[in-house]
């Protein structure tokens, strides 16, 4: 198969992205907007772009049957999701198949079943990965007390079809449960349509590391090493790291055996993640896994000198990988840090106008943004607005770059979250790689509150 032009089926930083590779690749690109972004920069750096409909995403970038029906018309060859919105919808990705377009991504059986966190715990279990204790089945509101003794509290509530921290809750007690697990399957429901409700083991002091694998569709798997993402706020990353300051060579191995033999065992291809939690002895547990490109796929990049998204598209394609595990090694480290329109002690969004927008620059400073001065941030869309990456040859020199360039950037008009960066990553427990998902509630929280 030959790709010529690909319509990206998404919007901000991510589409800039995908069409910066596929300018390298000599590939067209073709941008879709809503009437809320019309002018940011993406629009104007594909070759065609085309709007979708007004700002809410039910009236444009989760409208299917238009980004499809856009595609035929302008004459795509494939669809590149990006990461949310329809990236990870089964029904899409048949749509895509059904109209005769290469979806960038998995087939629509393997996303399906993925997607469904009860049926990825079964497969995964299946195929000799270790899961977190818990249930593997959908919990009723009649006999959730009783389950959640037999696991013991405190246990971690979650939606079977949840995504970014939605439908996720730590319960303590059964006082605490019977006030929360109604709540959270009616917004599992509105959200994803699906309010099946499970239960699984809080893990102590837990790590939140994640494998990169890519498979093509010739039975060829590699992975490209871990990232550790355990700074966390309200279960979304901010800031995360390439490779984990707190995992052992032996460990890193093993998880990487792991990662690939599971995506092997359901017939995975494309880029794709394996996402754990790591406890302090170094027993990992499949979290879930993630069957798109992250938005922190940067920094694997950064440490392995490998362009995902051009892997991503020969996949798609149909060529085989050009690489094989042994071609690949760990360079340096990278950390990323996620800049949002946001309070950074409340975490509640910051819309409004930005009047100013300098951004840093440097040596091994790298900025994904799509932000201008004048651009208006709206409520519509996820409040991240950039992704600062910074790389080093030592963790070290890549904390220090980090610093630095988050301390010069000029954001005005709004609220951002930069405050909360620079103090997390200049805290003692971070500088020493001792974090884990407790790290904004137990040290920064703390500390901004005095």
């Amino acid at each position: 198969m030959v790709i010529k032009k690909i319509l990206i089926a998404n919007r901000g930083e991510i589409a800039a992205r995908v069409i910066r590779t596929c300018k390298k690749m000599n590939i067209k690109t073709v941008a879709v907007y809503s009437e809320a972004d019309a002018s940011l920069s993406y629009v104007g750096m594909a070759d065609e772009s085309y709007l979708l409909g007004p700002a809410h995403v039910n009236e444009s970038y989760m409208k299917a049957d238009k980004i499809i029906e856009t595609a035929k018309e302008c004459g795509a060859d494939a669809i590149h999701p990006g990461y949310g919105f329809l990236s990870e919808n089964s029904s899409f990705v048949k749509k895509c198949e059904d109209a005769g377009l290469i979806f960038i991504g998995p087939d629509a059986k393997v996303m399906e079943e993925m997607g469904d966190k009860i049926k990825a715990r079964q497969l995964m279990e299946k195929a000799g990965v270790p899961v977190i204790p818990g249930t593997n089945r959908a919990v009723s509101s009649e006999e959730m007390k009783e389950v959640a003794t037999s696991i013991g509290y405190p246990i971690m509530l979650k939606a079977s079809a949840g995504g970014g921290g939605i439908g996720m809750q730590v319960v303590n007690s059964d006082e605490e449960l019977e006030k929360v697990f109604e709540s959270n399957a009616k917004r599992a429901e509105q959200f994803f349509g699906n309010g099946d409700m499970f239960m699984e083991k809080v893990i102590e002091r837990a790590r939140h590391i994640e494998i990169q694998i890519m498979a093509d569709k010739h039975g060829n798997v590699i992975h490209l090493f871990e990232r550790d993402c355990s700074v966390q706020r309200r279960n979304q990353k901010v800031i995360e790291e390439a490779p984990s300051p707190f995992l052992s060579e032996k460990t890193r191995e093993k998880m990487g055996k792991v990662a690939k033999k599971a995506v092997k065992e359901i017939g995975y291809s494309n880029a794709g993640t394996i996402e754990f939690l790591v406890d302090e002895d170094e027993s990992f547990y499949f979290l879930e896994m993630n069957t798109r490109i992250q938005v922190e796929h940067a920094i694997t990049e950064e440490i392995t000198d490998q362009d995902l998204i051009e892997m991503q598209v020969n996949v798609a394609a149909g060529k085989e990988l050009a690489i094989k595990q042994e071609d690949l090694s760990i360079q340096g480290h990278a950390i990323e840090a996620r800049i949002y329109a946001e309070d950074p002690l409340r975490f509640f969004p910051s819309p409004g106008k930005i009047t100013t927008y300098k951004a840093p620059k440097g040596e091994h400073v790298r900025v994904e943004t799509v932000i201008t001065e004048g651009i208006e941030i709206t409520p519509f869309y996820d409040p991240m607005i950039s992704k600062l990456i910074v790389w080093g040859d030592t963790r070290e020199v890549a904390l220090q770059r980090m610093i630095e360039a988050l301390e010069n950037y000029d954001i005005q008009g709004i609220k951002t979250n930069i405050p909360m960066l620079i103090d997390s990553i200049q805290h003692e427990a971070f500088v020493n790689g001792n974090v884990t998902t407790s790290f904004v509630t137990e040290h920064y929280l703390p500390m901004v509150q005095k």
